[in-house]
């Protein structure tokens, strides 16, 4: 199936079966603004909590806080927001479409990596099990030539953005004749910075209300409670501090379903450390959430780091966790070494000490900090679009199965009475009393069982348990896995254990040791 068509399934398919919705949809929906059905509000609770377990519970120097949307404006003229936070932007004269600059020509390097996989397609093919992927696209001078044309296209990119050259940026994009997607002209604006936060008001009149900003991140309101939480924690060095929640971005050119949105979810931890020692807590935080993301399962290959060649001001280093989505690698997740910017930059318009002291070297410092950010839509967006595949069956027909993690699953049982008759919904409702203390479980008795469990498949639902007359005569019943549609005949009083075994967070995160 062709990138595409398979990103234009995703979408339909997260709406068909409640996970996605366009906002305000009955008003013709709002641009870039998504809504959670009551499958994907389900979904994402539970990659949060996987996040959450995993970063917070699971670290006795790492807590986590909620901290406002709201913030005192000078937060966002001290973190550099006020100023600088924008994005490069390029309107068409004939298409009057504007877009992000920075995506043209990365989307334009998107397609020489495009013809490097069909160089690597055409010889996997050619040498079949004998084929080194590495040695290939290492010593292959076609696939040399083009990643030298990226690295190259890349370079000059982050060094004009870095030295605020849009000239140079806008005769990149004509050097290299980049068209507009839609109409394929070549006519382009200047290049011109964009800021991107949202103005609000806070106040009962207009006369003396003041001048707001939703966040655009969550990471401001950690670093304002910095010292609140180490002194009411005990905290000490080196300790995080976690914190999930919405921000809001006025992107211009939002695209790709929820992918990019201007109403989004973080889930963020900031970790402070001494000064010093942070290349080897960088590459710590760089191995844990790999290893984080690869505990579920979505394959090894669909992950790579992609390290920063434009620096922000304040960092030192800078790596992206990209995912292969069905529109090719993107960012997932960032991972920062933001050094002590942060801190006393607070410390210098607040006129507040934001220092630790250190009770084994005796004095105070400003700690750097090591970050790790990661999209909650962009990992759902991962998660369901790796997830969703078309299956041939034996019989040559084919299915439509979501193979979410069981440990994401929104359902994790679908109970179906063979007919609707002689006691069986009612065993079947008893089963459904029982699981829901322990799982999130749903009941079905409409249509023929088989029609039932491709309903799940496409649903995502890990088992399909049928009670049926048998189950009257011995209390067992046939649970039914969704990934191998094998079956299996077991006792009602070990759906529990069976069920647990498999969607219990625990067996996931243990794939991290």
């Amino acid at each position: 199936m062709a990138n595409d068509d398979k990103f234009k399934k995703v979408i339909s398919h997260a709406k068909e079966y409640g996970y996605v919705f366009q906002s305000s949809e009955i008003y013709d929906g709002l641009s870039a603004v998504y809504d959670y059905a009551q499958n994907g509000a389900e979904l994402k609770k539970n990659i949060r909590d996987y996040w959450w377990k995993a970063m917070v519970q699971m670290h006795e120097n790492i807590v986590g806080i909620d901290t406002a949307i709201f913030m005192h404006p000078t937060t966002w003229k001290a973190s550099g927001h006020v100023d600088a936070f924008s994005d490069p932007l390029i309107d068409n004269k004939d298409s009057k479409k504007r877009y992000r600059a920075d995506v043209l020509v990365e989307d334009y390097c998107l397609k020489i990596e495009g013809k490097i996989n069909k160089e690597v397609a055409k010889a996997q093919k050619r040498f079949g099990d004998s084929f080194n992927k590495a040695e290939f696209v290492s010593t292959n001078g076609r696939v040399l030539g083009y990643q030298e044309k990226i690295d190259t296209i890349l370079k000059r990119l982050g060094q004009s953005l870095e030295k605020e050259d849009l000239a140079d940026v806008k005769a990149l994009i004509e050097e290299l004749e980049i068209a507009d997607p839609l109409t394929g002209s070549r006519n382009w604006t200047d290049v011109k910075q964009f800021n991107l936060m949202f103005g609000t008001k806070l106040g009962a009149s207009a006369e003396s209300a003041m001048d707001l900003y939703l966040r655009p991140e969550t990471a401001q309101g950690i670093f304002v409670n910095f010292l609140n939480v180490q002194k009411t924690g005990r905290m000490k060095i080196p300790f995080g501090i976690a914190q999930t929640g919405k921000a809001f971005r006025n992107e211009i050119v939002a695209r790709q379903f929820i992918f990019r949105m201007r109403e989004f979810e973080q889930m963020e931890m900031q970790f402070f450390i001494k000064p010093g020692t942070q290349k080897e807590w960088f590459e710590y935080w760089k191995e844990a959430r790999m290893k984080w993301h690869n505990s579920l399962g979505l394959g090894k290959d669909n992950y790579r780091f992609h390290d920063h060649e434009k620096l922000a001001h304040y960092a030192d280093a800078a790596t992206d966790i990209e995912f292969n989505f069905p529109f090719g690698f993107k960012e997932l997740e960032g991972i920062h070494s933001r050094t002590d910017f942060d801190l006393k930059q607070h410390q210098e318009f607040s006129g507040k000490k934001l220092q630790y002291f250190d009770h084994e070297e005796n004095a105070s410092y400003t700690p750097y900090v090591l970050e790790t950010s990661i999209g909650l839509d962009r990992m759902f967006l991962a998660v369901f679009s790796n997830s969703l595949v078309e299956e041939e069956l034996e019989n040559n027909t084919t299915r439509t199965v979501l193979k979410l993690p069981a440990v994401l699953a929104p359902t994790k049982a679908a109970v179906f009475p063979l007919v609707k008759k002689d006691g069986l919904p009612e065993v079947a409702k008893e089963i459904i009393e029982d699981l829901k203390w322990d799982f999130n479980v749903f009941y079905d008795e409409k249509d023929a069982v088989g029609k039932r469990y491709r309903r799940q498949d496409a649903n995502g639902t890990p088992f399909c348990i049928t009670v049926d007359h048998e189950t009257l005569e011995n209390n067992t019943v046939t649970i039914r896995h969704r990934d191998t549609m094998e079956q299996k005949r077991v006792k009602i009083e070990d759906l529990k254990a069976i069920i647990k075994a498999e969607v219990d967070v625990k067996h996931w995160l243990m794939r991290m040791q």
